[in-house]
């Protein structure tokens, strides 16, 4: 098989942009005229973003991963803790809408602003909650945080897109999502090391006190790098796509966005595909804690190290896998094969936990993490194949965290605001049920029974995402990108 392709031309502009580069450069698509440049400033916008996107990540899992500490510290019930945790899913639903209109006819600066406010007000209030009388005000930072979760989770998409040339899109989508995965990573590996299981009420106090400055210090170091340093948009849109985009962002009707996504068949089954899969990871990662426990009491070290295995399984190849799509869009097989891997592999975790062995347990939870990971934000995506038919061995290796890209493709022209906007309202949603029902399966039956809850959602989810068909339209936009050469030797 082989594949040629006609690269767009590239002009060199001898003019400097605002940030002083004598390197950027402008193309002109053959489809249209409109001049694109690239900004080296997008960087450390992307970079910026990860950090205080993780930094909100951590403080979602921060709680779940100690939930017996808290539990008895606080002298409340195991569901209230969980609770800590769900107050981040519960509260994006009813704000996603205004929140994403918000994206849409403000821009990235005054999300940015918010999400990073709230998220440094969120970690502050905290810190005089280490008492055990004052739940409530641990509830309440944490539930400013999961304000801020609102303006962060649909961003990565917007960011790529507004930044990001057509080639970069995926490669930069992957890198905002991965600060996330970090963050949560990060969320499972040190709060059993800085809070440990002692029986002193007041070592704990001291140790949660640590652990919410600490957190508090970063925050808020962010939250003033994006306001001196996080800007809206470049001078020259980066894409003809995004050009397009901005033209006609104001005759779109937001309502009539939603509509679309909603009543496209292929659209709605992405939705609900990528929140059955989300959802699932949010439950695993929620109740992580109470499982690992339940099979090996006084392991709460290894429950975080079980937890941080889940996440880096995942995190290590999805740059890779990010350059990978924009070099080949490929993506239906592969989509298809990861969620298969998911389901397996959850059989395998679920079929494992009980053995007795926790070298076991780490091999199969960092497998799931491999793939749940990557199917995480990858939104069960798809090509129109009946053209070209590629080798999928590739997926072998795993693949990125780019749902957000996928909807953002065959939603076109409608916002990536909007699209990754609903496939989080989704994850949210299926997450809310699936812990919920998890949470009372496993004290009323057992930790099997919890997990094959889940291994059964994902069958469904399996199910729907094969049954996706429709067109990257955003590729389309763009003049309908090249497959790059190196497909020849596929």
């Amino acid at each position: 098989m082989s594949v040629t392709f006609t690269p767009a031309k590239i002009y060199r502009t001898s003019s400097s942009s605002n940030d002083g580069e004598n390197d950027n450069l402008e193309k002109k698509n053959s489809v249209s005229n409109v001049e694109t440049k690239l900004y080296h400033k997008r960087w450390f916008i992307l970079f910026l973003f990860s950090f205080y996107s993780g930094t909100n990540a951590f403080q979602w899992i921060e709680y779940s991963i100690i939930s017996n500490i808290i539990t008895r510290f606080y002298n409340v019930s195991v569901t209230t803790t969980d609770w800590l945790s769900m107050v981040y899913m519960i509260g994006y639903i009813p704000l996603i809408f205004p929140v994403t209109w918000l994206l849409d006819r403000k821009g990235l600066r005054v999300i940015a602003l918010l999400g990073s406010t709230l998220n440094a007000l969120g970690a502050i209030v905290k810190i005089p909650s280490a008492e055990p009388h004052l739940f409530w005000v641990t509830m309440l930072g944490q539930t400013i945080c999961s304000i801020a979760q609102v303006f962060i989770l649909g961003m990565p998409s917007k960011i790529a897109a507004t930044w990001f040339g057509p080639r970069e899109v995926s490669t930069a989508c992957s890198i905002a999502v991965f600060g996330n995965q970090i963050g949560v990573a990060v969320g499972f590996l040190l709060p059993p090391r800085i809070v440990p299981d002692v029986d002193d009420v007041a070592e704990i106090a001291v140790n949660l006190r640590y652990l919410f400055i600490g957190t508090a210090a970063l925050t808020s170091a962010l939250a003033l790098l994006v306001i001196v340093f996080f800007k809206a948009k470049p001078d020259v849109p980066p894409s003809q796509a995004q050009a397009h985009f901005l033209e006609n962002i104001r005759s779109e009707s937001y309502l009539d966005s939603i509509k679309q996504l909603i009543f496209s068949a292929p659209s709605l089954l992405l939705i609900i595909s990528y929140g059955v899969n989300t959802g699932s990871f949010y439950a695993i990662s929620t109740l992580l804690n109470q499982e690992i426990l339940d099979q090996y009491p006084d392991k709460i070290v290894d429950a975080g190290q079980i937890g941080l295995t889940m996440v880096l399984a995942g995190v290590a190849g999805s740059v890779i896998c990010g350059i990978w799509l924009d070099r080949t869009r490929l993506y239906k097989k592969t989509t298809v094969v990861i969620y298969l891997f998911t389901l397996l592999l959850m059989g395998l975790y679920t079929g494992t936990l009980n053995l007795g062995y926790l070298w076991v347990v780490y091999l199969s939870i960092a497998a799931l993490g491999y793939d749940m990971l990557y199917s995480k934000n990858l939104g069960l995506t798809y090509v129109n194949e009946t053209k070209r038919s590629y080798n999928s061995r590739f997926t072998m290796t795993g693949y990125l965290p780019i749902g957000f890209e996928f909807a953002a493709e065959i939603t076109f022209p409608v916002s990536e605001g909007s699209s990754s906007g609903l496939l989080n309202a989704s994850a949210q949603i299926f997450g809310i049920l699936f812990t919920i029902s998890m949470g009372k399966l496993i004290p009323a039956s057992s930790v099997l029974a919890g997990n094959i809850f889940l291994c059964g959602a994902l069958l469904i989810g399996l199910m729907m995402t094969v049954t996706i068909k429709g067109r990257l339209k955003r590729l389309e936009a763009n003049g309908g990108l090249p497959i790059q050469s190196c497909l020849t030797r596929l």
